[in-house]
């Protein structure tokens, strides 16, 4: 096994990083060492590994610096993101989180598509590190602006396969279209596991799920950007799901680290 592990491995020097703010060469260097050490838990070939730290001096940010990782394993990607008071805090968190998805991403990424919910091994969820709410910062709201607008295709998924995809991006929600339904869906964590919510709830029509899951009953508000940011903002709720008034598509407005907004909608 370690023969293995060592061949996939790759070399501190291959590992790309990118820096945004005063970031030192130390941590650059750190960087590199930390990501390309954990990079020996992936079970396939490691194509290439990217790196982003950013720090911020704006006085209000709680944690002003953050690591991101994105790695692709044989063709499958990766990712985790870490934020914290130093740069070197927020690496080391960064590499255990790329841990702890290295190990299962090979496995469990092959598993779990197609299967039946009394076969999927749900060990990629017990390592999940635990959730806590993100923190933003206390900007007023005045000065606060959509300073991320995100438009993708949207996946087609069970929720299973969302909550997976969304724990192996290292997520805290995630925008997809539930298979069975049809539906516009955002996917996230509850107290007890996973909480679903669709533009118009059908639990009645979901397919067998094997996560902890729960379904709101109530549809998303058809909304304006501005009014789902304007209820982002009264309600201090990490995110808005909601119906866009214009396009009738799931959205999410959501805050961000920096005490700003951010955008998700489907791009068709």
């Amino acid at each position: 096994m370690s023969n293995r592990h060592a061949s996939v491995m790759l070399d501190p020097r291959e590992v790309q990083v990118e820096t945004r703010g005063a970031v030192s060469p130390g941590a650059v260097d750190e960087a590199r060492e930390v990501v390309a050490a954990v990079t020996s838990f992936a079970h396939e070939p490691v194509l290439f590994a990217r790196v982003k730290l950013s720090a911020t001096a704006d006085p209000v940010v709680f944690c002003p610096c953050t690591a991101q990782a994105n790695i692709n394993v044989s063709g499958q990607f990766v990712r985790a993101q870490a934020v914290a008071e130093s740069m070197d805090q927020a690496i080391r968190l960064l590499g255990d989180r790329l841990r702890v998805r290295l190990r299962h991403a090979g496995r469990d990424g092959e598993n779990l598509r197609g299967r039946r919910p009394e076969d999927v091994d749900h060990e990629w969820r017990r390592s999940s590190p635990h959730r806590r709410p993100l923190p933003y910062s206390p900007r007023i709201g005045g000065e606060r602006e959509i300073v991320r607008h995100k438009a993708y295709e949207l996946t087609w998924a069970t929720p299973d396969e969302a909550a997976f995809d969304m724990e192996q991006f290292d997520y805290d929600f995630y925008l997809f279209i539930e298979a069975e339904t049809g539906q516009d869906s955002v996917i996230y964590h509850s107290r007890d596991g996973y909480r679903l919510a669709q533009i118009a709830p059908m639990p009645h029509k979901l397919g067998p799920v094997s996560i902890p899951l729960t379904v709101s009953p109530v549809p998303a508000p058809v909304l304006s950007v501005s009014e789902a940011v304007e209820r982002l903002e009264t309600t201090g709720m990490p995110f808005v799901f909601f119906a866009d008034a214009s396009t009738g598509r799931g959205s999410l407005a959501y805050h961000r680290y920096g005490g700003h907004y951010g955008l998700i909608m489907p791009s068709k």
